[in-house]
Order: C-alpha cells, then sequence, then structure tokens
C-alpha cells in the first residue's frame, strides 16, 4: 500500500514536471516563431536596392541603399559602401549618388537647416566601436543647390572617407523660393 502510494505521488511528480518541460518548449517555439517572423517582415522593410559580393573568398559585399530625404522628399540619395560579415568594423569607403525623383518645394525647403554644418539626415552604425556612416544635407543658397555629404565618422587609413552629391533647384518648385532667399539676404 505504501509503495503504491509512493508510486502513485511519484508518477503525479513526474507528470508535473513533463507539463512544465512541455509548456517551456512551447513557450520556446513560441518565442523562436515571434522571432522569425519578426526578421521576416524586417528585411521586408529593407531599403537595399543591390547587393554585390566581392568574391569568392570574401565575406564583403557591396551594399547599395536608396533613402529619401526625410524633409525634402523628392530626393532621394543612393549610397553604396561595404559590408564585412564577419568583421567588427566595415570599411569606411562609400560613395553617395542623390537626385530629384519628385517634387522639390518651397514650403519643405522652408523647414530645413539652412546653416553652414547643415543637417544630418541620414545615420548608420558601421561598427561596435562609434564608427558611422552620416549623411549631412547642406544648403548651397549662392548656387541653389542642396548638397549631400557622405562620411565615415571615425578616421580609417588617415583620412575620414567622404564623397560628395548635389540636387539643384533650377526647373523646381522651389525655384522661385531660392531666388527670393538671394534678394532678402
Amino acid at each position: 500500500m505504501i509503495n503504491e502510494k509512493i508510486r502513485d505521488m511519484t508518477i503525479l511528480k513526474n507528470s508535473v514536471t513533463v507539463k512544465k518541460i512541455v509548456k517551456s518548449t512551447n513557450v520556446a517555439k513560441s518565442k523562436l516563431c515571434l522571432s522569425l517572423i519578426a526578421l521576416m517582415t524586417l528585411a521586408g522593410c529593407s531599403d537595399d536596392v543591390g547587393k554585390v559580393s566581392l568574391g569568392l573568398f570574401t565575406t564583403k559585399d557591396v551594399v547599395i541603399k536608396a533613402n529619401q530625404d526625410p524633409i525634402i522628399t523628392g530626393v532621394t540619395c543612393h549610397i553604396s559602401h561595404v559590408e564585412a560579415d564577419l568583421d567588427f568594423s566595415d570599411p569606411s569607403d562609400m560613395s553617395i549618388a542623390c537626385r530629384q525623383t519628385g517634387e522639390i518645394t518651397a514650403e519643405a525647403l522652408a523647414k530645413i537647416d539652412r546653416s553652414k554644418n547643415g543637417e544630418v539626415v541620414f545615420k548608420e552604425s558601421k561598427s561596435i566601436l562609434f564608427k558611422s556612416l552620416k549623411v549631412r544635407r547642406i544648403y548651397d543658397a549662392e548656387h541653389k543647390t542642396l548638397i549631400y555629404l557622405s562620411y565615415s565618422t571615425k578616421e580609417s587609413s588617415g583620412s575620414h572617407h567622404h564623397s560628395l552629391s548635389t540636387v539643384p533647384l533650377y526647373n523646381t518648385k522651389a525655384w522661385q523660393w531660392a531666388l527670393a532667399q538671394n534678394t532678402k539676404n
């Protein structure tokens, strides 16, 4: 009789343990599924427009991303840079080309920072140690042109690598606004 009670208690205890294991396994499976769904969603939102391998025996790729200016939405910048999958830091080299891809309006231009320093419009981390790729928009009032400067925030090979692209305002809705700004100054 005592042996039967001990056996029943052992079975009950094992049953509870099995239920806990099943429950924790289901939680782990749920978390894994949610993580995979989130990863697939983020991959779908990527602004990568191109990716070119630098060779069969390297883990480095040239990635091309399209970024629309958050204020001047009629401008899109294509930025290429090297991604090194197995390194702690990506190389600092980059290139930028910005073009008018929609309307550039006076209302949008009135919202931008028109100082000599301009403002950062895109930023991407390039290492775990404070290196990033930044794109700064600067307005050239004299030539009525938007300048986009991409640069690395950390010196590499004796240089802060950078690249430049311009978008003229001529033949845009903002041209008259740009002309009026010169007469005010």
